[in-house]
């Protein structure tokens, strides 16, 4: 049997958000390992405009709400795939950086050129 979409049942919301911290924690500069495999993650994006940039990847402001959102980050910590330093930083725990949200396609769009 494959393994079950989104196991934790995640709202969409929550998906955006830990897809943005996996993505934050790919990125020289944004990103520290800490011990036990986790990352902190800090220095987050501000919007100017309707997006902002993630390195060479496009976001929308739409698709970042929850990085400002302090209920979307207690719902990761309370299921175990970060630990919340908000709004400042968050430590995305091993489990956190191998779900697989299933929206980066959706939310980081990439230039053809």
């Amino acid at each position: 049997m494959p393994p079950r979409t989104n196991p934790l049942g995640l709202n969409p919301l929550q998906l955006k958000t830990l897809t943005l911290l996996q993505a934050l924690a790919r990125l020289p500069g944004h990103a520290e390992a800490v011990e036990g495999g986790a990352v902190k993650v800090r220095g987050l994006p501000r919007p100017h405009g309707d997006h902002f940039h993630l390195g060479s990847a496009l976001v929308m402001a739409r698709d970042a709400s929850g990085l400002a959102n302090s209920a979307a980050w207690a719902a990761l910590e309370r299921k175990g795939l970060i630990k919340s330093e908000f709004p400042d930083a968050a430590i995305l725990t091993p489990e956190g950086l191998a779900y697989d949200t299933g929206a980066t396609q959706a939310i980081l769009h990439h230039s053809e050129h």
